[in-house]
């Protein structure tokens, strides 16, 4: 039985996992959530994950949540190779650096201000907060001054989940190519993949629709 990916692809972690799962070729039944509805907040899925999130990962009897948590152990399971997860520990740790860095400072930056839209009702982005994700900009165009992808010269799972918060939070607080010339570069390199349309930009329109609508 295929595993279940329960999934809202508004949000960049969805999508995350939706790149992983086409850079695998792996089959997933994935299960529509939809959080306006509050389906999130119903028992049953607060069974598979308690903290209400999307994604979430049904494999059988085992549930998992959290994208880089999800992608990771898609990848240990089913990947046919080591090329996107590598099995040597210090590639890996890299790898693993990097999904932390999104996970860390990428991430927790862009949510902070989707979460004033939504939630707190701004019509505009702080400029503390256009600020700090900035920061987190600068920091990535210093890792990619080193590689050709995030976490090397090869794509990883890495890439997966930095760009789709990246692609979301350029629509926050513009990517000045100028300023910014490998990620620029980097970005065109990811959406030039051939799945990177149905799994991640297909989302990231309906992420530009949410955020315009709050937007003054």
């Amino acid at each position: 039985m295929a595993p279940k990916l329960y999934f809202a692809d508004v949000s960049p972690a969805v999508r995350a996992s939706l790149l992983t799962i086409k850079a695998l070729g792996i089959e997933v039944e994935l299960v529509p959530v939809n959080l306006m509805a509050g389906e999130h907040m119903k028992p049953e899925y607060l069974k598979l994950n308690p903290l209400h999130t999307v994604p979430t990962l049904q494999d059988g009897d085992f549930a998992i949540f959290d994208s880089h948590a999800i992608n990771t152990y898609l990848t240990d399971k089913y990947a046919a190779n080591d090329a996107l997860y590598p099995k040597d520990l210090q590639r890996r740790a890299v790898v693993n650096q990097r999904l932390y860095f999104d996970c860390g400072i990428l991430f927790p930056r862009v949510s902070a201000i989707v979460g004033s839209l939504l939630r707190e009702g701004a019509k505009s982005v702080s400029k503390d907060k256009a600020d700090l994700l900035t920061q987190g900009y600068a920091s990535l165009e210093t890792l990619l001054e080193r590689s050709t992808y995030v976490a090397g010269d090869q794509l990883s799972l890495a890439d997966f989940n930095v760009i789709a918060t990246v692609s979301s939070a350029n629509v926050l607080v513009p990517i000045a190519s100028n300023r910014f010339p490998k990620i620029a570069e980097w970005m065109s390199r990811m959406q030039s993949l051939p799945y990177y349309a149905e799994a991640n930009q297909v989302g990231l329109d309906k992420f530009v629709g949410m955020v315009k609508s709050k937007l003054s």
